[in-house]
């Protein structure tokens, strides 16, 4: 189950970095050596997040892009985004 909700706003701390390389990437923390690998969707929804911050946003976004049935879509979604919070490469936004 998903520690973050789709009404979630969120930042990326100072200590990350993104790199895109031919549509997929990597995000690494430089304090703490904890990285993700992204393929080209998760890349896709780590640019509208950083964009805006706005999980419910990213998400509506992504569903008029994709053809995914929407609560599989917001499911995975959630469990990307919980994954990036726990090792630290985004926080939830107070």
């Amino acid at each position: 189950m998903s520690h973050v909700s789709l009404n979630a706003s969120f930042v990326v701390p100072e200590d990350v970095i993104f790199r895109e390389l031919d549509g997929e990437a990597i995000i690494l923390n430089l304090a703490t050596g904890n990285y993700f690998g992204l393929d080209g969707v998760g890349t896709r929804l780590w640019a509208l997040l950083t964009e805006s911050g706005a999980l419910q946003g990213a998400v509506d976004a992504m569903a008029a892009e994709y053809e995914i049935d929407r609560p599989a879509l917001e499911r995975d979604v959630l469990d990307l985004v919980d994954a990036l919070v726990d090792k630290g490469l985004v926080q939830v936004k107070a």
